[in-house]
């Protein structure tokens, strides 16, 4: 290597350097202490005494840490495919060459930068049984339904039901779909016009033109959100943190894997077993994203293969 050659190369790690050393010191060091943590009695308070595998050992024995986590994979395979379905749908009729098409897309884009502690707060209200909107909204409709058929069908508490309080929080997570929607619009702005035509003169219906040529050429796009949305959902926490007042829901029908974690360090200040918690929160994360790019490699489809 030359001079010129390492003059260059200097300057290339000089520009890197921040990132580098912001990786090892607020990414990596905090990883590897968490995992030293996760196999030792540590209250942060004092010195850490090593356990070995006791914390996972009593982990796997932890009746609430596996409610915790079937709280929150449970909430994933809910949201995530109603949360695609939406987006996706959201973004074909806002793709549609129709008056006010920006003004549209801007109303349904909007309600996705409420930070999580107001979007919280809104929908405590929202889902409040007596008098909250989605309620309000809803028992007309029951009560035509209880004419009709005779029943006796009542507005959900959903914050207060366990059978409920879950499917509250998935429809709290679709308010803020519009992030995916401009994604999907992006995508879907890419898909060649002739494609369309083509189909169009074979005389595909408009479902199977959506259903064979806008899905799969979208698959890349859905494939990303995807996975974006599988890591953010098992990370959930502000929302029904806040919803439930910083408690667990009714029968621990909110409690998830990150409240679980934080409740072990800073409730009760147990931090080596909530870092045992962290480190499977994170292996759970990475088996899932691991399926997922897996199952992505036979059905996304990329314009050059």
């Amino acid at each position: 290597m030359n001079r010129a050659e390492r003059r260059n190369f200097a300057r290339a790690m000089l520009f890197v350097a921040p990132w580098v050393v912001g990786f090892l010191f607020l990414n990596l060091y905090p990883f590897l202490a968490s995992v030293w943590y996760s196999l030792c009695d540590y209250s942060a308070l004092s010195v850490p005494v090593f356990l070995g595998f006791q914390n996972y050992a009593d982990l796997f024995r932890d009746p609430v840490f596996w409610k915790a986590l079937s709280n929150t994979v449970l909430f994933a395979l809910f949201a995530i495919p109603l949360g695609t379905a939406l987006s996706i749908g959201l973004a074909v009729l806002l793709n549609q060459p129709v008056p006010g098409q920006g003004l549209f897309r801007t109303i349904f884009f909007l309600p996705s930068l409420v930070p999580a502690i107001s979007l919280a707060i809104l929908w405590q209200w929202m889902l409040n049984g007596p008098v909250g909107l989605v309620n309000m909204a809803v028992r007309p409709f029951l009560q035509a339904i209880n004419a009709v058929a005779g029943t006796s069908l009542q507005a959900p508490d959903w914050l207060n039901d366990p059978n409920w309080a879950l499917w509250g929080l998935v429809l709290t997570g679709l308010w803020g779909t519009g992030h995916a929607v401009v994604i999907y619009l992006a995508g879907l702005q890419e898909i060649p016009v002739e494609l369309y035509e083509a189909a169009e003169l074979d005389g595909t219906t408009p479902w199977q033109r959506f259903v064979h040529v806008t899905l799969p050429m979208l698959s890349p796009v859905i494939f990303f959100n995807v996975l974006m949305g599988i890591i953010g959902a098992l990370q959930t926490f502000a929302v029904p943190y806040i919803l439930t007042g910083g408690a667990d829901g009714p029968g621990r029908s909110l409690l998830f894997l990150a409240t679980y974690i934080y409740q072990h360090a800073f409730d009760y200040w147990n931090m080596g077993y909530a870092s045992a918690l962290a480190l499977i929160l994170f292996l759970v994360i990475v088996v899932l994203s691991f399926l997922a790019v897996k199952l992505g490699e036979k059905k996304v489809h990329y314009g050059g293969r």
